[in-house]
C-alpha cells in the first residue's frame, strides 16, 4: 500500500486463483504498487502503468525472504485518487478492472470482480476459453472463471462494517476497522502479523491537502496512526526507514533471499517493547495504550482543523509533521 504526491493511493492484496502464480522471478505485487505510484498522476494512469508492466514483465517470484520455499501469489489492487477509484484483479499477465462509481469496496484474498468489467486484457476471454474455464456461451464472470472451485464467495471482512456506516465514514471509522481482530481484518497470530496500516483522506477539493495516516509499525490495534502530508522539501524520517545493505542485501544477490537480515528500523524496535507491554494485559499496558490513543487523537484533531480551514496549510509547517510524530513516539516508548 502507499500514496504519492498527486493524491493517488494503491492497496494490494495477494489473491487465490485457479492458476497458481509463477515461482519464476518477475514483478511482485508490491513492486507494481511502487511503480504505479512512481509513474501515475491519476488512478487510471497508475492502473495503466501496472497492466503495461504485467504485459511486459509478468508477475511472480517469492514474496518472503525464505530460501527454503517459495510463496508466490496473484494480486488484486484498489487504486484511487481525488475523483475516481478502480478495482484491478490479475492472474498472471491477464487482468480485469472495474471502475467504482458508488458504495464501498474492499479487496481481499479472493477475486471479487464478476460481470461488471470496465477494462480488461484484450486476450482475457480467449485465454479462459483455451484453458477450458469458460465456454463463451454463458455471461463472462471473472471471479467464477478464474477462482478455484467454490472459492468465489463473499470474502471481504471489512465490507459489512463499512456498509453499515457508509453515510458517515470518517478516518476514525477506518482506523477502527483496521484494528478489528474479531473480523480478521487485523491479524496477530504466531504465523502472521498485520505488518503496517494506512488510512487516507482525499478531499474532492484540490485546495485541501490529502492526509495519509501511517502506523509504520505492525498490529494496528497496538500502534499509533500518524499523519503525513506531501509537500516540497518534506523532511525524511530515517527512524522509520529500514536499514540499507547495499550490494550485500540478500535481495540483490543471486540466488536471492538465502539470508534474512534484520530490517527493523528504530521505530519498529521501540514499538516492539510497547506491543509486548500492551499484550501482557497488565495495568501498565492498559495505561500505555490509553496514552498512545490520546497521542493519536491529538493528531487526528489537528488534521481536522487543517481540512476545515479555507486556506491550504503552510508547507513549512507540515514538512516535518511525520518526522515529529515518529520522534515523539520513540521518545515516549523510551
Amino acid at each position: 500500500m502507499g500514496a504519492n504526491e498527486h493524491g493517488v493511493c494503491i492497496a494490494n492484496e495477494a489473491v487465490n486463483a485457479r492458476e497458481p502464480a509463477a515461482e519464476t522471478e518477475a514483478l511482485l505485487g508490491m513492486d507494481l504498487v511502487r511503480l504505479g505510484l512512481e509513474r501515475g498522476s491519476t488512478a487510471k494512469e497508475a492502473l495503466d502503468v501496472i497492466v503495461a508492466l504485467l504485459e511486459e514483465h509478468g508477475q511472480g517470484g517469492n514474496y518472503y525472504e525464505d530460501a527454503g520455499s517459495c510463496h508466490s501469489f496473484q494480486s488484486a489492487y484498489l487504486i484511487v485518487d481525488h475523483e475516481e477509484a478502480w478495482v484491478l484483479e490479475t492472474v498472471g499477465k491477464y487482468w480485469a478492472a472495474e471502475k467504482v462509481t458508488e458504495g464501498v469496496r474492499c479487496i481481499c484474498n479472493q477475486l471479487s470482480l464478476t460481470t461488471k468489467i470496465d477494462a480488461e486484457h484484450p486476450e482475457l476471454r480467449s485465454y479462459a476459453q483455451r484453458q477450458g474455464w469458460w465456454t463463451g456461451e454463458d455471461e463472462f464472470n471473472f471471479s467464477e472463471v478464474f477462482s478455484p472451485a467454490d472459492d468465489h464467495l463473499h470474502c471481504c471482512a471489512g465490507k459489512d462494517s463499512l456498509e453499515k456506516q457508509e453515510e458517515g465514514i470518517t478516518v476514525q471509522t477506518m482506523i477502527d476497522i483496521l484494528r478489528d481482530k474479531a473480523s480478521g481484518v487485523c491479524i496477530d497470530s504466531e504465523s502472521f502479523l498485520t505488518t503496517a496500516s494506512m488510512a487516507s483522506v482525499l478531499p474532492q477539493s484540490r485546495g485541501s491537502p490529502c492526509i495519509h495516516y501511517f502506523t509504520g509499525t505492525p498490529d494496528p490495534s497496538r500502534s499509533i496512526f500518524k499523519p503525513f502530508i506531501f509537500v516540497d522539501d518534506v523532511k525524511l524520517v530515517p527512524k522509520a526507514q529500514s536499514p540499507c545493505f547495499g550490494d550485500d542485501d540478500p535481495a540483490r544477490r543471486e540466488p536471492r533471499f538465502q539470508e534474512k537480515p534484520d530490517r527493523r528500523h528504530e521505530l519498529y524496535k521501540a514499538h516492539e517493547w510497547a506491543r509486548a507491554v500492551i499484550a501482557s494485559g497488565q495495568e501498565q499496558g492498559r495505561r500505555l495504550r490509553r496514552t498512545m490513543l490520546e497521542l493519536e487523537k491529538q493528531g487526528l484533531e489537528a488534521m481536522e482543523e487543517i481540512l476545515a480551514s479555507p486556506a491550504p496549510p503552510d508547507p513549512a509547517e507540515v514538512a516535518d509533521l511525520f518526522y515529529d510524530c515518529v520522534d515523539t513516539e520513540i521518545k515516549f516508548f523510551k
